[in-house]
């Protein structure tokens, strides 16, 4: 018999920031919430748009918001989840940005918790 596919489409959890952190963010900054595969290309999986103002934040990803439908979560086997805080609005990294991450995570993971503790460099 064939091996089964993988039918988790999704992952789940909460994002917070760091009360340390909080004076560095204005509510109107934009938070992304993405998947990427933990080995390989950093393109992400998919990708959730909110605002600081929003967090804390529970969140969803799933095949829905995939970037290009032949890569989706559920395609891999193991993804790094990275919530970031862009000053900018822009969805590339700059120096000065919050951001954490949770990885490896599994597709169909639910309950995880990220927590924005970290100044990009």
């Amino acid at each position: 018999p064939a091996a089964a596919a993988n039918t988790a489409t999704s992952v789940s959890g909460r994002v917070d920031l760091d009360p340390a952190l909080k004076a560095k963010a204005a509510p109107d900054d934009t938070v992304f919430i993405l998947a990427r595969p933990a080995q390989g290309p950093r393109m992400p999986l998919a990708v959730l748009r909110k605002k600081v103002a929003d967090l804390p934040i529970d969140f969803t990803l799933d095949d829905s918001m995939a970037m290009s439908p032949d890569l989706k979560l559920s395609g891999v086997a193991e993804l790094r989840i990275d919530a970031r805080i862009s000053k900018s609005g822009d969805a590339i990294s700059r120096p000065g940005d919050l951001a954490g991450s949770i990885s490896p995570v599994k597709p169909g993971a639910t309950g995880l918790k990220i927590r924005i503790d970290q100044t990009v460099q």
